[in-house]
């Protein structure tokens, strides 16, 4: 990520591009689907900057197109119209090498559903994206331990998934999507598949972390009351941010 480096500009340690754009930047994004002889627009122009260290609350009901959104902003698919630059570089239009190079340098990933490899440990599972983003073993397993322990999981580095609780797993997807100190975190209702107290703890801790890490994080989520605690809140409604 030679083109991130600096401070965020609302003080919070953060990253930053070489020419003091935005992390996250959309213009016109516009994504439709056939349905038979129907085209159906979810998003409709959309319009939003992300700056450096900002978490940024994403709501709207279910198929409201937040899903979508996160998708393109995460470069996982195609079809897509219109301008998405991610840490200071037009990614919309890359092909598949230059798409999958922006995701590996700058983007971590939280979904609900916290999809670790049940054949590996918890440490494993944050060691792994290190080592094929180029750490050394004992680099990956450092720094995988200290994201661990923040989360609360000192104990339990060597457990594998079907030996932790829900939130445990949630907190080793967390620490996974961290590991490579991305620049944006994009996390697709983390803690919705969580009871409520767990939910809560989980995404405090989330937000402690992401914050120290100096990471800007776009969420989307249900829940108000999780919104409330992000920096701002922006709405998804009839394929349009308010």
């Amino acid at each position: 990520m030679s083109e991130i480096a600096g401070e965020a500009e609302n003080g919070r340690r953060g990253f930053a591009t070489s020419d003091g754009s935005p992390i996250l930047q959309t213009r016109g994004l516009k994504r439709s689907f056939k349905q038979g002889e129907a085209v159906i627009e979810v998003l409709r122009g959309v319009d939003l900057d992300i700056q450096p260290g900002e978490i940024v609350a994403l709501l709207g009901p279910s198929g409201s197109g937040k899903s979508t959104l996160l998708q393109a902003f995460g470069l996982l698919e195609g079809g897509f119209e219109g301008s998405i630059r991610i840490a200071g570089k037009e990614a919309a239009k890359l092909p598949v090498g230059g798409r999958t190079e922006v995701r590996r340098d700058s983007l971590g990933f939280v979904y609900q559903f916290h999809h670790l490899l049940p054949d590996f440990s918890a440490i494993e599972n944050v060691v792994l994206p290190q080592m094929i983003h180029g750490a050394t073993r004992a680099d990956a397993d450092a720094r995988a331990a200290e994201l661990l322990t923040a989360l609360g999981l000192a104990q339990r580095l060597t457990h594998r998934p079907n030996q932790l609780s829900g939130g445990e797993q949630q907190r080793v997807a967390v620490a996974r999507a961290l590991a490579n100190r991305p620049a944006l975190v994009l996390a697709d209702e983390p803690t919705g598949n969580l009871d409520e107290a767990t939910a809560d703890r989980v995404f405090a801790e989330f937000l402690n972390l992401v914050r120290g890490e100096g990471s800007a994080a776009l969420v989307a989520t249900h829940n108000e009351r999780l919104a409330e605690r992000m920096d701002r809140v922006v709405r998804l409604h009839e394929g349009k941010l308010e």
